[in-house]
């Protein structure tokens, strides 16, 4: 079967043609891939950016975690999915017996394994997955919305750790989909205001539009930070979801005294802090990073009753033979969610 993988420890991606799982063991679940989104991660892997090097021992690794499908064989453990189901998959599901999954702590999972990091992953025909993080999809969601749902959880998830409350005020630096995903649930949340910045990124920030968001600033137009800081300043919550570091700076600018901010974005480079501005006007500084069961259960019910007005994140559907085209309208911007289809046109469904 075609698998977009990563084969060694330098820039850049192949297209290869590589065996199918022949065997499902244990709790594993084989899933024939119907959707696949490309994430800011896998840009990440692909450039071979800083901190991706605990990937160099299991190289080669097909990549993709945001994915859907249909069940298509069990592992002989498999008790609470059947062949046949539409699902979608956790990608890091929790192993279930190490310490902190014991001690009630699986988001903290030592051997989550996750998928298209650690274990091959969906940017192919086929995938295995853990049973514990194999969720049904409800009827009304299609495989392309199913495929949604990772990064949706992931931005959820930096909802709650934010502790969004009904009329705060909230910014976040980042249009892309973790940031689109925030801003949907930060609204969700009761959110007053929710307004959205990016650089040079007038596909991303329309998709918003689309979705209803219509406080946007484009900070590579001339007076766009002036523009953001002036309108925006005295924020309850500023999420940075852009991966620079020098937007750290314009988060802790933006924010009211006692104000959060969170930090979703995968950061390659360090960052510079004044600290001295953080201790006296009380900042609270968090980390968002993967997600929970009860994420992946409150995503699934809001793209049950509200997917249409969420399927504007998507914007380009490639097969999975054009996905170095689809990472090339994915890392220039000029695309939001990009979803690959690994299935021969004639088995889609």
């Amino acid at each position: 079967m075609l698998a977009l993988r990563k084969i060694e420890a330098s820039p850049g991606l192949a297209l290869l043609d590589t065996p199918e799982p022949d065997t499902v063991s244990g709790t594993d679940v084989l899933i024939a891939v119907e959707a696949v989104g490309i994430c800011g991660s896998d840009l990440h892997v692909d450039d071979w950016s800083a901190g991706y090097d605990f990937m160099v021992p299991l190289l080669p690794v097909t990549l993709g975690h945001e994915f859907a499908g249909r069940v298509i064989a069990v592992g002989p453990q498999v008790a609470s999915v059947k062949v046949g189901q539409r699902v979608t998959a956790w990608p890091s599901a929790p192993c279930g017996v190490c310490h902190a999954c014991k001690t009630g702590t699986p988001q903290n999972c030592s051997d989550k394994q996750t998928v298209g990091l650690y274990r091959n992953g969906a940017f192919a025909a086929k995938v295995l997955a853990r049973e514990t993080g194999v969720f049904e999809l409800p009827e009304s969601v299609d495989f392309e919305l199913g495929a949604l749902a990772e990064p949706l959880c992931v931005g959820a998830r930096a909802v709650r750790v934010a502790e969004v409350r009904p009329g705060q005020k909230v910014v976040v630096l980042g249009p892309g989909s973790i940031g689109q995903a925030i801003a949907i649930f930060a609204r969700q949340a009761g959110a007053h205001s929710v307004a959205i910045a990016g650089h040079d990124d007038a596909p991303r920030l329309e998709v918003l539009s689309q979705m209803g968001f219509d406080e946007s600033f484009d900070l590579a137009r001339p007076g766009g930070r002036d523009d953001l800081l002036a309108r925006c300043a005295g924020a309850d919550i500023v999420f940075e979801a852009s991966g620079h570091a020098s937007s750290i700076a314009d988060a802790l600018e933006l924010l009211a005294m006692e104000g959060t901010v969170v930090l979703t974005g995968i950061h390659a480079e360090q960052a510079s802090l004044d600290l001295l501005q953080v201790v006296r006007r009380k900042l609270q500084i968090r980390g968002s990073h993967g997600t929970r069961r009860e994420d992946w259960t409150h995503v699934l019910h809001t793209l049950a009753h509200f997917g249409e007005a969420i399927r504007p994140m998507i914007t380009h559907r490639l097969p999975l033979s054009r996905a170095l085209e689809g990472f090339e309208l994915a890392r220039t911007r000029n695309a939001s969610k990009v979803i690959l289809l690994p299935q021969p046109k004639e088995t889609q469904s």
